[in-house]
């Protein structure tokens, strides 16, 4: 019996959505994010790997309007676990699934496939939006899958997106972007570097730290939800904090510290030790990576209030409780739900916790997915980072926070 051909990844209809969405989204985006889009006028009909430092939660967009022709970015599983939603999207768009922190060798599979149809692929190395202004994270192994592809690698740097729209505030402030194609690096280049070679050149093109004061980014509600990044105060440590138009306060010692249209901070009545956000959000990565989570096995460190959904990948979600407690200690997550049900979760039972999106925590325990969403004030970022905290407790030198 002969084997029935695989269908083709790429299609007609992707080309058509992407006329038509240039058609809205450009003008869109030069509007509401004051956004510079350079057109990359040598393309030609190459197909490229695009890779992209990730500010904001339109950064795909950006790529977009600069290419010619669909581009086909690779995108967290819980895109495709919205029902209905997610099927409309692989059907216009066919976005390349990948599972969030962790390796997913279908994904690399899919990459491949979408390269040898002649596709041009849009990924983020970073796999998050940068919380403190500076390029963050990048997982190795986007050298050796860069390498895999074959493909010219188009460096797209965005430039602007944390001061116009930081992934911790619901505001888009009023400002200037720039988003542009920076260099090429050809096939014969990335063949004679070696893989830490080119992921070091992957890191260096990308990098890009916005916190220097380079800018104005108006808004009347500069600082709001800046909780969602911070929870350590420098004069009292572990902490929470609660933020109102331009100010963020401690809870615990009540200084606040004002967040002014330049992006740098000053502190209200006092002389604050950090000039911008990127400096508190390094002193805080410091301080969990010195922290000793084995202190907190008895007590929780926090408490927070949250729905629990368990997400089916590439199907959809259940709801299983509302307003369920959720406890943060030093080794595991515990969560109560209102009819008292108990969920004990061990870290060492955990396989990866993450941020999606401002602040929803995905945790993937044993062999189900768990998605708490709690109030707009909700630090899910604490959570991933304790969690990294207790797996990295054994090794000094490896001081990942998970972001």
């Amino acid at each position: 019996m002969k084997k029935k051909n695989k269908k083709k990844w790429l299609k007609f209809r992707h080309r058509v959505v992407r006329n038509l969405a240039y058609c809205v989204l450009y003008p869109y985006s030069v509007i509401k994010y004051g956004i510079k889009i350079d057109k990359f006028k040598e393309q030609g009909k190459r197909a490229y790997l695009i890779l992209f430092n990730h500010q904001t939660a339109f950064d795909q967009f950006f790529v977009g309007c600069s290419f010619k022709g669909p581009v086909y970015y690779v995108a967290s599983e819980d895109l495709f676990s919205k029902g209905w939603v997610s099927t409309l999207i692989r059907f216009i768009v066919a976005p390349i699934p990948i599972k969030k922190q962790s390796t997913d060798v279908s994904a690399v599979m899919n990459c491949i496939r979408v390269a040898k149809e002649g596709g041009t692929i849009g990924m983020a190395p970073e796999g998050n939006r940068t919380y403190s202004g500076a390029t963050g994270y990048m997982n190795p192994a986007i050298a050796p899958l860069a390498r895999k592809l074959k493909l010219p690698i188009a460096i797209y740097r965005i430039e602007g997106g944390y001061g116009v729209h930081p992934r911790w505030s619901d505001v888009v402030r009023k400002g200037k972007m720039h988003s542009y194609v920076s260099r090429v690096i050809e096939p014969e280049e990335i063949a004679a570097l070696s893989n830490e070679q080119l992921y070091e050149l992957i890191q260096k093109e990308l990098y890009v730290n916005e916190g220097v004061a380079d800018a104005c980014f108006v808004s009347d509600k500069k600082a709001e939800y800046l909780e969602r990044a911070m929870y350590v105060c420098p004069f009292c440590g572990l902490s929470e904090f609660y933020s109102n138009a331009n100010e963020i306060e401690c809870k615990k010692c009540h200084k606040k510290i004002e967040y002014r249209e330049d992006k740098s901070l000053r502190g209200v009545g006092f002389d604050f030790q950090f000039n911008f956000v990127k400096d508190w959000y390094d002193y805080q990565c410091d301080f969990i990576n010195k922290l000793d989570v084995m202190q907190y096995t008895d007590t929780p460190i926090y408490r927070d209030t949250a729905s629990v959904s368990q997400i089916f990948v590439y199907k959809g979600r259940k709801l299983l409780f509302e307003n369920a407690k959720l406890d943060l200690y030093g080794d595991k997550f515990v969560v109560t739900a209102p009819d008292t049900t108990t969920l004990n979760m061990s870290f060492d039972d955990i396989s990866a916790v993450s941020v999606l999106g401002r602040n929803k925590l995905n945790v993937y325990y044993k062999d189900k997915l768990y998605q708490f969403k709690s109030d707009k004030r909700f630090n899910a970022l604490k959570y991933v980072n304790i969690y990294f905290r207790y797996k990295n407790k054994d090794d000094e030198n490896n001081n990942f926070l998970g972001i």
